[in-house]
């Protein structure tokens, strides 16, 4: 039997501490060599693309994800659906049986902030208090949860290019987290004032400059999930240490590709990925003052730690529909 899990199934299941401790697993597992791949493939659509990313990793069983994920910037504007909305198909690593289908939604939120909030454990200052999210949509909203969880966070500021969601924003996250949250109009001058920021916008020109942040920042970059997206200055890239979360994939799509293009960093350039950090095989931040962009275009490793926790919970709580999917 296959299980049909919805997006609230998923969301009453994954906690976010278990979520983040089961991303950084993935990780360390990848760096042993014990992951299945990752793999990714992007379609592009006239309004949008969708993309299918894939990957295996043992959690006592082997389990096998495959995701599609549909991403349209537009939707709430034009049809009042999701930016993004796709499903996760998870299957034993070992014979093939399709275990579950869930909404991929919070899903990707929770997970791509897992990621976030590892690369933060590493790479931010232990004191980190202020952060800058640039982005108050879902995923803005996920990015500050997960840092919360991980850093000494007091106050939040939020930009959006839309000033009403960066002040819906403001008044939703402060009342969650007990945070104090203030919109902004302008993101420099939050920034400037920041010890982390996090960019999550579907931005097509880079729009954080070198001298935009401080010394001592750690930079979430997480919009640039596709070769057309841009958040951070090549400057600024040559001008930090640079953590990817995959380095193929984020040399193809991710900040990293437009520093590559713009020829100020090389792929040899890239300190870490997050696996060689969570693995121990080499160091994260190095000093108090230096600033360090990870680059996270997102990994199926993410997508099937994340899936395989659900299904595992579900199952045992008798969550989700049984279906027979090949009768």
């Amino acid at each position: 039997m296959t299980l049909v899990l919805t997006r609230r199934d998923v969301e009453t299941l994954l906690g976010w501490d278990e979520c983040i401790e089961a991303v950084e697993a993935a990780f360390r597992l990848h760096a042993e060599g014990r992951s299945l791949g990752p793999g990714v493939l992007a379609v592009r659509a006239p309004a949008g693309g969708f993309h299918i990313k894939a990957a295996g990793l043992p959690r006592g069983r082997l389990y096998f994800a495959a995701k599609t994920n549909a991403n349209f910037s537009e939707n709430p504007r034009r049809h009042g659906l999701p930016t993004i909305q796709g499903v996760i198909v998870l299957c034993d690593g070992d014979n093939g049986l399709p275990l579950a289908v869930m909404d991929s939604i919070e899903v990707t939120l929770r997970r791509t902030a897992a990621a976030t909030a590892v690369a933060a454990r590493f790479l931010a200052r232990p004191d980190a208090a202020v952060a800058a999210i640039c982005g108050c949509g879902q995923q803005g909203r996920a990015q500050l949860r997960a840092l919360a969880r991980v850093l000494p966070l007091r106050r939040a500021y939020a930009y959006d290019a839309d000033e009403a969601a960066a002040r819906a924003y403001a008044r939703e996250m402060a009342a969650e987290l007990d945070l104090e949250v203030r919109p902004v109009r302008d993101h420099v001058e939050a920034v400037r004032d920041s010890d982390v920021c996090v960019t999550c916008t579907p931005s097509r020109r880079a729009f954080l400059l070198r001298e935009h942040v401080k010394p001592g920042t750690f930079v979430a970059a997480v919009g640039a999930d596709s070769a057309d997206k841009q958040e951070i200055d090549p400057g600024l890239m040559a001008a930090s240490g640079v953590v990817v979360d995959v380095l193929e994939q984020c040399a193809a799509i991710g900040d990293l590709h437009h520093a590559l293009e713009a020829g100020v960093l090389t792929r040899d350039s890239v300190r870490a990925e997050l696996a060689d950090l969570v693995s121990g095989r080499k160091p994260g931040r190095r000093s108090p003052d230096e600033i360090i962009v990870f680059d996270s275009t997102g990994t199926a490793l993410q997508d099937v730690a994340a899936a395989a926790l659900v299904y595992e919970k579900a199952a045992a709580a008798g969550v989700g529909l049984s279906v027979a999917l090949g009768e």
